[in-house]
């Protein structure tokens, strides 16, 4: 108790003395800004109440605008990304294989630049839906708008292989390429026959391609010509016969020329039947050659007669025909089908050996070959024993 003012110090304000206020919106303590605007009358708590709604109206328009912004930014890109400003790139091929999915094709389109961005491609999708597209190989161009493409893919492959097997021969290709879309029948024969084409082996006056299409998977695009095909043909061939060696010197040290060494080849194609067998078939061949025999090859035979493949009967043998190697001694005057790497391969590098028989022994493809008639004739009892023509 202290006795300075004659009055008792209460732990509490007195009644007239003034204590904080409690803000009517929230409850909790006024600020002096609050208490001078409470002091100052209603004119003044409107005047900040219009200062807060104008400081939110600054907000909102911030917001909306910057929203607006991102909405313009957003269309520009898309707009920029479907309609692909500028012309067409170079032509690209794009495979869509068995159970691959949207994403992983339209990754693959956007891989090759045919579309820019993949993500607008998808969000395509939602508004136009998802193309079905169907397996197979599909000519575009880089830089093409989504409408082109999506009716491309909708329309199903448009590039159409052909294969060209080891063992077919020049009417057996053409009747291939005839059957494509946009190719008109007799056109790739006849342009191949023109003379516009030739290997870089082709013997001097020749306009002849049998033997001389390098085998493999072709592509053909649309509108491509007979013409343009036929060149890429002969272009792989010349590619395939360079790289196993063959050229004037190697045909040379054989006795023989190039061309004459293709078509050795296009024998043991058909003669060798697998791999293995193909060096030791060109071996025989060139040891006949040497020493004047007939090679009596019945795939010769068949060629005269227009057959692949079948048995050659004793009449046939007789047949008067240039490619009758019972009949005449040599090689056949011109090559009887396309020959594989491998074949060419043999007939370049044939091994040693005396050899001048051949027959095939077992099912699984082996022959054997005997340097004499003798031996031949074993190596046939042997066939007959096992069930072997």
């Amino acid at each position: 108790m202290s006795d300075t003012g004659g009055e008792e110090e209460l732990p509490w304000p007195r009644p007239d003395e003034p204590h904080d206020t409690v803000s009517p919106q929230d409850g909790t303590a006024g600020s002096p800004a609050d208490e001078e605007t409470e002091a100052a009358g209603p004119p003044a708590r409107g005047a900040a109440r219009a200062a807060r709604v104008r400081r939110r109206r600054r907000v909102l328009a911030l917001a909306g605008g910057a929203l607006v912004v991102l909405i313009l930014a957003f269309t520009l890109w898309y707009e920029l990304e479907s309609h692909a400003l500028g012309p067409a790139g170079p032509q690209v091929v794009v495979t869509v294989r068995q159970g691959e999915s949207a994403d992983a094709v339209i990754g693959a389109l956007s891989d090759k630049g045919v579309i820019g961005s993949a993500l607008a491609f998808r969000i395509s999708d939602l508004f136009h839906g998802t193309p079905t597209v169907l397996p197979g190989d599909y000519a575009l161009h880089q830089n093409q708008t989504f409408a082109e493409v999506r009716a491309i893919l909708a329309a199903g492959p448009n590039v159409y292989p052909v294969d060209v097997l080891s063992g077919y021969t020049l009417a057996e290709v053409a009747a291939r390429v005839d059957s494509v879309p946009g190719h008109a029948p007799g056109g790739f024969e006849k342009v191949a026959a023109s003379g516009a084409v030739h290997s870089a082996f082709s013997p001097p006056g020749s306009d002849d391609l049998e033997g001389m299409l390098g085998t493999g998977e072709y592509l053909i695009l649309p509108g491509e010509s007979d013409l343009t095909l036929l060149t890429d043909m002969v272009t792989r061939f010349d590619a395939d016969a360079q790289s196993v060696g063959l050229s004037t010197a190697s045909a040379a040290a054989l006795g023989l020329t190039p061309y004459q060494v293709i078509t050795a080849a296009s024998v043991v194609e058909k003669e060798g039947y697998y791999d293995f067998n193909m060096p030791k078939v060109a071996r025989v061949i060139y040891n006949r050659l040497a020493q004047g025999k007939p090679l009596q090859m019945d795939s010769t035979v068949l060629y005269a007669l227009g057959q692949d493949g079948g048995p050659v009967t004793p009449q046939d043998e007789k047949i008067q025909s240039p490619y009758n190697t019972y009949l005449n001694t040599g090689l056949p005057p011109t090559p009887i089908c396309m020959p594989s790497t491998t074949a060419l391969d043999a007939a370049v590098n044939p091994p040693p050996g005396a050899w001048l028989y051949f027959t095939l022994v077992d099912k699984n493809g082996t022959m054997a070959f005997a340097d004499t008639y003798a031996e031949q004739l074993a190596n046939e009892a042997l066939a007959q024993s096992r069930g072997l023509p």
